[in-house]
């Protein structure tokens, strides 16, 4: 049982059954909570354009696209915002949070040069290495919300960070597949 695959492909290369589970809907009804107005999805980059598609449609909202370039490993250029964020609520949805480099740079874009009146982000994967907690403090982001696959060593260092549960989906996934039971209505 998977979370959140960097590249599905990654399936192919295990010999035993493969369950791929996303935590997009869990994110989601997080924000939903919020009650966040003029909402606008964003892929921190153009690989990450279904996740947000998959996550827009949780919300009903529409997406933009940051383009950018990595000079080198772990340093990422933004380069331009294909899609409306002006005067928007935007959350940036990504996978895997490492060094938050990517996350951070994206946020002071949109709200520098996009003009976006907030902007939140979230990712399943929190490996948080380095410098990435004290970046995601002082970043741009009103709140970055992560879920339980990593666990997390920062305490109550920042009220910034929020932690979303999986557990609930990992279990169900789980006992049906104890059961032989079929997991595709836990997609649903």
């Amino acid at each position: 049982v998977l979370m959140d695959l960097h590249a599905g492909q990654i399936q192919g290369y295990f010999d035993i059954p493969v369950d791929h589970l996303s935590a997009i809907k869990h994110l989601a009804e997080y924000f939903k909570t919020l009650n966040l107005e003029d909402v606008v999805v964003v892929s921190p980059d153009l690989g990450g354009v279904t996740r947000a598609r998959n996550f827009a449609n949780e919300l009903d909202a529409p997406i933009a696209i940051i383009e950018k370039r990595r000079p080198k490993p772990n340093v990422s250029e933004v380069m331009n915002v294909i899609g409306d964020v002006e005067g928007k609520t935007c959350i940036l949805v990504d996978d895997i949070i490492d060094t938050a480099g990517t996350i951070c740079h994206a946020a002071e874009y949109l709200t520098e040069k996009g003009g976006a009146k907030k902007v939140y982000g979230c990712a399943t994967h929190g490996v948080l290495s380095g410098p990435a907690v004290e970046r995601l403090i002082s970043s741009k982001l009103e709140e970055f919300v992560i879920t339980d696959t990593i666990p997390l060593n920062i305490g109550n260092v920042t009220d910034k960070i929020k932690v979303v549960s999986i557990a609930d989906q990992l279990a169900k996934a789980i006992e049906r597949i104890h059961n032989n039971e079929s997991i595709s209505s836990i997609f649903d």
